[in-house]
């Protein structure tokens, strides 16, 4: 049973990445964050005036889809981590840091090691998301994309897919318990032994 689970997900993972095209990536992160403690997430909504460049269905469905296949469940209730984006349309200079790679550093957890700050000039059509501990009121990862040879075409769905895709397949950490509760869910084929 076991060999059908992950034979099930290596299928999903195959065919999920059909028409992908990853794009270059770059990510940041708060030595504060509890990567392997979060359970649950929820969209932030903007409040007020409605800024397009923080809406977007598309983006949004990629975002749910992502986090549901790691594990995590959306709530509305005082999630653990809140979700946010923005479409940057025009380039811009963003302040992102040099650091370990995340599974590196969450092996040691080292909130010590400086943050080395850095200007990075974005390209237009960048893609930011940033993943906000609610309990926490910072946040605690982002990554940002953008196209080596022109812009991410907002228009396109495609485009903004694969997008998200690119950003998230750097943030790694499955849901707290969802692995365990995963393989611990199937049936032991020694079970129904004397």
């Amino acid at each position: 049973m076991r060999k059908l689970y992950v034979s099930a997900l290596l299928l999903v993972l195959l065919t999920s990445c059909l028409g992908y095209k990853e794009l270059p990536v770059e990510y940041d992160y708060s030595y504060k964050g509890n990567f392997k403690k979060y359970r649950t997430f929820d969209i932030m909504r903007p409040i007020g005036l409605a800024d397009t460049t923080m809406v977007n269905e598309i983006v949004e469905k990629s975002i749910v889809s992502r986090m549901k296949f790691l594990g995590y469940r959306q709530s509305e209730t005082r999630p653990h981590l809140i979700i946010g984006f923005k479409m940057y349309n025009d380039s811009l200079r963003f302040n992102g840091y040099d650091q370990p790679e995340i599974e590196e550093w969450i092996k040691s957890q080292d909130e010590d090691i400086a943050y080395e700050a850095r200007k990075l000039d974005l390209k237009t059509g960048t893609l930011l998301i940033q993943f906000f501990d609610r309990r926490q009121n910072r946040s605690i990862w982002q990554g940002y994309a953008t196209t080596l040879y022109g812009s991410i075409n907002f228009n396109n769905d495609r485009h903004l897919r694969n997008a998200v895709i690119s950003i998230l397949d750097k943030y790694r950490f499955m849901a707290e318990g969802f692995a365990e509760g995963s393989t611990a869910s199937l049936p032991d084929n020694d079970s129904n032994k004397p």
